[in-house]
């Protein structure tokens, strides 16, 4: 049923504002027994409205997010395109406008038909680069399908937002028929008066062809894959990997050399490396301290790439598989070095952290360990902890605590050491300064090697930073936005923790490179809490992109790679100071193999011929 603006309009008005004017959700109940005033508007409606009230949104706004600058998903563009064209050329300056989204409702296409109703899309900010999320710009044909994942139709004063009122939309998702994801949205938008009840039909067909293409598509990219993967597979005993976005197809020795994480960085590193090319060769790291030589070839031509194929080798050289004690004692398959030990990462600047570790373990002194907020700083103590006293007793006192009852709380910190606890005073810079002489004297008076404190900094002239002076130890754990390479491990174990689903649900590659580029202002807090929503969402199947949280589905507008690049540089460029220009020492200190350090130094810009010096000012 499509509600109209006639005769009746004045009637609407006044409905609409007793509705929106009415307690959120009141509206909502089937048994409200409320005979004499029906509601004129359908219940998804109504559900819509409350949605948009609850995150704050008035009518009356006419805001609406833009991005001129968005990527064009190439899947849906492939099967849509036709069909759009087609659609267009058969309504010709007919009054009506038909809208491509993507699966963030950001409009990517339009065509429009009669100039006038061009002329008021433009004025209602409805064309490309607008973003139609239902929590951004209200109830919408665009967003209330996504929302919804069903056709929605939404005209005149059905719009939440009154500068949408002169319009009715229609809107279907655009369902992927292999994977179940949302592609996007197909709707058609015209004004109130030019509604005909022939639209709906004409959007749900267009949306079966375009479900059907990508079908098609699908199966022919997937076809392409495995012809691929069986022909390499024939010529040679190696790892063999044949992927896409959707698709992952490995071989016995793939499947035995790989971690669950690897996968999704084999993507973006064949992506690339590849670029404009078709093919490349180059050293790669895996999840577990393996270096292997790899070759990536694009499948289907440059403009229809249906994926890539890897193919892999493990060198005979020693730096394949890095000579530290840890590295002969026996694994169970699928642990790596980083697992084993707590501390999880392939970056340069978690080797850097792991060397730290280390370093302050042959000194049994006081520890602090400091860092942005949600960075892990209590696991790193804790991990320090295991290192250094096994199994021994640990107890953790969190020093904001400390103001509810000074006393009990020293007493318990007294009870801890007295009996030989390991003690991990946690946010020991924001410590109560009626107690910092007695937590300052107890530290002080600690067996060597028992007392751990986390903090973010050490602060200025304070109680708390006059004790945090007893701790001569001291590691800093980096941010998440210097370790984007790191959250092809970290997510596996965050997602283990956070769910029960078994098989533990994956980050498609498309998922792992869009967190990759993300700042992470809250850091590995931040990152679990995306991900335990994003494993509710997926419903135990592999975690892809629509199932992430709507405002972490892109990195525009971000600098996560920018502060990664720079981040790595300055740790690249300490340690070449630290060893005087000495490359192999340098990547020992980075616990990374020469190769390797070779190539990061060439994509960091760090010329060879003029390295600092440990004297060298910084």
């Amino acid at each position: 049923m499509i509600v109209r603006i006639g005769e009746h309009a004045s009637g609407l008005r006044v409905e609409r504002e007793r509705v929106l004017d009415g307690p959120i959700g009141g509206h909502l109940s089937d048994d409200s027994g409320d005979k004499a005033a029906p509601l004129a508007f359908r219940r998804e409606i109504v559900s819509s409205w409350r949605r948009c009230q609850l995150v704050g949104m008035a009518p009356t706004s006419e805001d609406v997010p833009y991005r001129p600058e968005f990527e064009r998903p190439n899947r849906l563009l492939r099967a849509a395109g036709p069909v759009i064209d087609r659609l267009a050329e058969q309504m010709e300056d007919e009054p009506v406008s038909i809208l491509l989204a993507d699966s963030d409702a950001q409009i990517i296409d339009r065509r429009a038909g009669a100039r006038e109703l061009a002329k008021a899309l433009d004025r209602a900010s409805v064309s490309p680069g607008f973003l139609y999320a239902e929590e951004f710009t209200g109830t919408n044909g665009i967003g209330s399908a996504l929302e919804e994942r069903k056709p929605f139709t939404v005209s005149g004063s059905e719009h939440f937002r009154e500068i949408l009122q002169d319009f009715t939309c229609i809107g279907s998702p655009v369902v992927h028929p292999i994977t179940g994801a949302v592609e996007g949205v197909l709707d058609v938008t015209c004004r109130v008066d030019d509604t005909h009840e022939a639209l709906k039909p004409l959007v749900l067909a267009a949306v079966r062809e375009i479900e059907s293409r990508i079908y098609a598509d699908a199966s022919r990219r997937e076809q392409m894959l495995l012809e691929q993967f069986l022909r390499a597979g024939r010529r040679n005993t190696h790892a063999v990997l044949s992927l896409n976005e959707d698709v992952v197809m490995a071989n016995t020795s793939a499947s035995l050399l790989l971690d669950l994480s690897d996968q999704a960085m084999l993507w973006d590193w064949a992506c690339t490396m590849l670029g404009s090319g078709d093919e490349a060769v180059g050293e790669v790291r895996l999840a577990r301290d393996v270096v292997v030589q790899a070759r990536a070839t694009r499948v289907g031509d440059r403009g229809a790439t249906a994926g890539v194929l890897v193919e892999m080798r493990t060198p005979s050289r020693p730096e394949a598989r890095p000579a530290t004690p840890r590295s002969t004692s026996r694994r169970k398959p699928g642990r790596t070095r980083q697992t084993v030990d707590g501390l999880i990462g392939r970056s340069i600047a978690a080797a850097r952290l792991r060397g730290d570790v280390d370093a302050a373990l042959e000194v049994r002194q006081p520890l602090l360990v400091s860092g942005e907020a949600g960075t892990g700083k209590l696991h790193l103590a804790t991990h320090l902890h295991r290192r250094r006293s096994g199994q021994d007793a640990l107890t953790v006192l969190d020093t904001l605590t400390a103001y509810d009852d000074p006393q009990a709380w020293i007493g318990r910190l007294t009870t801890a050491l007295g009996r030989g606890d390991t003690v991990v005073l946690r946010h020991l810079d924001q410590l109560p300064a009626a107690i910092g002489a007695r937590v300052e004297h107890s530290v002080e008076n600690a067996a060597l090697g028992r007392v751990i404190a986390t903090a973010r900094t050490r602060g200025d002239d304070t109680a708390a930073a006059r004790v945090l002076d007893h701790f001569p130890v001291s590691i800093t754990v980096p941010p998440l936005r210097y370790r984007g390479d790191d959250i092809a491990d970290l997510a596996p174990a965050l997602l283990a923790a956070r769910t029960n689903h078994r098989p533990v649900p994956r980050l498609l590659p498309g998922t792992l490179r869009t967190l990759a580029a993300l700042d992470w202002p809250g850091n590995i807090r931040e990152l679990e809490a995306v991900l335990a929503t994003a494993a509710v969402r997926s419903m135990g199947s592999d975690i892809a992109h629509e199932h992430l949280p709507p405002e972490y589905r892109s990195s525009r507008d971000r600098t996560g790679g920018r502060s990664l690049q720079r981040a790595e540089r300055d740790i690249v460029m300490e340690a070449l100071a630290e060893t005087n220009g000495n490359k192999a020492a340098a990547a020992d200190r980075l616990g990374v193999a020469r190769s390797t350090l070779y190539r990061k130094m060439r994509i960091l810009g760090i010329d060879e011929n003029h390295l600092p010096s440990a004297s060298s000012p910084k």
